[in-house]
């Protein structure tokens, strides 16, 4: 018994042995982010190595305050964030129960179709759907546009279908024999079964709409709609870049990524976890 614990003891130290350089490797570039969001524009280029932070944090702040409303940009994020992973949870949740539980003609191919689209690259859609949302319904520098054209997220389907088929059939039968109506079978019973699974479906689905760039980028010209990323990308002009506004965005960007990961990463292991077994 006593070996037994010391070959465990050692093989925790041999892991962490390993990871810990990795895990540096992967913090440093966060960490010089850091340190250059605290220097002034000319410090940033500086020759010399400078691997601690500075004072000019705030000066920087202020400065991309000025240039781009970046606080308002980050309440709009916040707020663009969080209704699309509610609805786009909700959605998904919805269509993946009804693969895994109902059967009607034509399944198949849905599925199929939906797996399709995952490899499709989004500069494939983007085009016409910038067209039939700015143009067709002239919904432009609005929320509908930012929050509702991502909304159906086709691994975010397979992720809760996969979820609700290893759940056991006999569970769903027994309510139906005792009267319990469909979306009530949903929403009592199915819904928090897969709680797991939707954590970690809402994580992923939070952080993309939080650094999604591109679409935003084009639904959106008018400076109070803008999001956070791409407020920051104006900060990159033909004659002038202010690096130090950028890094100092860059850390007020990455901050809450970081702290819901790290916040709900048991959350988001026991979903991935879920969902990969069956």
């Amino acid at each position: 018994m006593k070996s037994r614990s010391q070959s465990l003891l050692m093989r925790q130290i041999a892991l962490h042995a390993v990871l810990a350089p990795l895990a540096v490797i992967w913090l440093f570039p966060l960490w010089m982010m850091f340190v250059f969001s605290t220097m002034p524009d000319n410090g940033i280029f500086s020759p010399e190595i400078v691997l601690w932070p500075s004072t000019n944090f705030i000066e920087n702040f202020k400065n991309l305050q000025a240039d781009t409303d970046f606080i308002g940009a980050m309440v709009i994020s916040v707020g663009v964030a969080i209704i699309y992973t509610f609805l786009s949870v909700l959605l998904t949740s919805m269509a993946g129960w009804a693969l895994a539980r109902y059967r009607f003609v034509g399944r198949t191919v849905v599925i199929a179709i939906i797996i399709g689209t995952i490899t499709l690259p989004f500069s494939v859609v983007v085009i016409p759907q910038f067209i039939m949302v700015a143009r067709e319904f002239k919904l432009a520098n609005t929320w509908v546009a930012l929050i509702v054209p991502p909304l159906f997220n086709s691994l975010g389907v397979l992720f809760m279908r996969q979820s609700f088929s290893m759940m056991p059939g006999e569970l769903f039968d027994a309510a139906r024999v005792e009267g319990v109506k469909e979306w009530q079978i949903f929403l009592r019973i199915a819904l928090p079964l897969a709680s797991p699974t939707m954590a970690a479906l809402a994580i992923i689905l939070f952080l993309a709409s939080w650094n999604n760039y591109l679409w935003p980028l084009l639904i959106n010209s008018k400076p109070g709609m803008m999001t956070a990323p791409v407020a920051l990308g104006t900060l990159i002009g033909l004659t002038k870049v202010s690096w130090g506004g950028i890094m100092a965005g860059a850390v007020l960007l990455t901050a809450p990524i970081l702290i819901v990961f790290v916040a709900l990463q048991r959350y988001f292991i026991a979903g991935i976890a879920a969902g990969a077994i069956k």
